[in-house]
């Protein structure tokens, strides 16, 4: 064997005590694998283990008892969910693109972030919300919220979701900061490290990355233009028994694509079969022209729990989302949610329930779908143009999933832009599988300025050409 050959493969023994110890699957004080299980586990030579043990030894990650084996050492180190799971370059990363997109400047383009314009946002709204709030009572201002959220806007709530048929009274419904906050309490409530939970694939990226936080394990089945592939759902299940499912039913996040009603009715099927949560995530349902099947609807909140926010058609920086569940779940996530953030967050609520009661914000919608649908149309066109081709045309909503030509690396391509200042999603971000490669998510919202169709065309161009 070569010395680099060595070298390499003590590096990957390495590494992986590395991020089982970063992800807190190997907490201070405890025993690593022995070194012939670790080399059965890896499939190298136990010389190879005992190299690469030493050399953490030498760097103090862990330390050696002689007669007992090998420790984790020192103090915990914080969680690194960037070492949680395989190690990917960073331009697919499912951080990647939230950190670009967060941390742009004004002068940046956007058009792989997932959120409309300020501009596109109903601002006129939320500045009369603001001036009546100013003048609210003292509590509306400054008190503690309670915990299951502000009872006029959960009233609401149950109206609206009743118009997409999801019969939920207001007890059922629990405010969250967000609807990150929602599934991460969820994720609280129902898994356990080490658990197994589904995804699409593609899905939203952030499930992947809040479902590293909790270190449990993921399966993916594909994602088609009616719901996933029912038979690889079907083998999924029978194989890796999943606690949950996570995934969009209306406007699915990143393709755009519509749950059919019959696809619904044979997914519940196959969850009542397999003892399966469903959370579903309803994020942009005021995107829609008409509401499309929803699994709540179907079931009953029975093992579907719908969950939803207002940050993208009302504002991200109001931040408020909620879960609407079985009664018993909902004072459970009471109790999780007064020991993670006690008491609610009662301006925002208040905020939110000004803009909703106001004749305005549905005038607003009004616009804003008529706007996206003339958006869509124009960005799927001039994309056609220089050889990026959407994957369906979508029946709402502001993204575009699309195929790259000549099945160039959607990675490379976002690093050649974001050298200019524009930040790109490429597709293995979305992919558990890292199935996606050619693949590119667009928000049409943010691809008026032509620059985004130059520098993606000179960037294709050049790719193509130097293959």
């Amino acid at each position: 064997m070569s010395d680099s050959l060595a070298g390499t493969r003590v590096e990957h023994v390495m590494r992986t005590v590395r991020q089982r110890i970063a992800g807190r699957s190997l907490t201070v004080g405890a025993k690593l694998p022995s070194v012939r299980a670790m080399a059965s586990a890896l499939k190298v030579s136990p010389s190879t283990v005992v190299e690469a043990y030493e050399r953490l030894v030498a760097e103090g990650a862990i330390r050696s008892r002689p007669g007992s084996g090998f420790y984790v050492a020192g103090q915990a180190t914080p969680l690194a969910l960037s070492e949680v799971g395989p190690k990917l370059d960073r331009a697919v990363d499912p951080f990647w693109v939230s950190r670009q997109s967060l941390e742009a400047g004004e002068a940046s383009l956007k058009p792989g972030c997932g959120w409309l314009p300020p501009s596109w946002m109903p601002q006129d709204g939320i500045r009369k919300a603001l001036r009546a709030l100013s003048r609210a009572d003292g509590p509306a201002l400054a008190d503690y919220g309670s915990p299951l959220g502000l009872p006029p806007l959960r009233r609401l709530i149950a109206r609206r979701i009743a118009e997409r048929g999801i019969e939920a009274a207001p007890d059922q419904i629990l405010l969250t900061e967000s609807g990150t906050q929602a599934l991460d309490l969820l994720c609280r409530l129902l898994l356990e490290p080490g658990d197994v939970v589904l995804l699409d694939d593609p899905c939203y990226f952030n499930f992947q990355a809040l479902l590293r936080a909790h270190r449990v394990r993921v399966v993916s089945v594909p994602y088609t233009p009616t719901g996933p592939d029912i038979e690889r759902l079907e083998a999924v299940l029978a194989e890796h028994r999943p606690r949950l499912y996570l995934t969009n039913s209306a406007i699915h996040n990143p393709t755009g694509a519509v749950l059919s009603p019959v696809a619904a009715h044979k997914v519940l099927k196959l969850a009542e079969r397999f003892a399966l949560t469903i959370v579903e995530d309803d994020i942009f349902a005021d995107f829609e022209h008409s509401p499309a099947p929803r699994l709540a609807a179907f079931d009953g909140l029975d093992r579907v729990i719908h969950i939803g926010s207002f940050s993208k058609t009302l504002s991200a920086s109001a931040r408020c989302g909620y879960v609407a569940a079985r009664p018993e779940w909902i004072e459970r996530l009471i109790d999780l949610k007064i020991a993670t953030s006690f008491g609610g967050g009662r301006l925002d609520a208040e905020l939110v329930l000004a803009v909703l009661s106001d004749g305005g914000y549905r005038k607003h919608l009004e616009h804003l779908r008529g706007r996206l649908a003339r958006a869509r149309f124009d960005v799927a066109g001039r994309l056609r143009t220089i050889g990026v081709t959407p994957w369906l045309e979508p029946q709402a909503g502001m993204l575009l999933w699309c195929r790259l030509p000549d099945d160039v690396d959607a990675a490379d391509i976002a690093r050649a832009a974001l050298a200019e200042n524009i930040v790109l999603a490429p597709g293995n971000v979305f992919s558990p599988w890292q199935s996606a490669r050619s693949a590119m998510r667009f928000n049409v919202s943010q691809m008026s300025d032509d620059r985004i169709f130059q520098v993606l065309d000179r960037v294709l161009r050049g790719t193509v050409q130097n293959r």
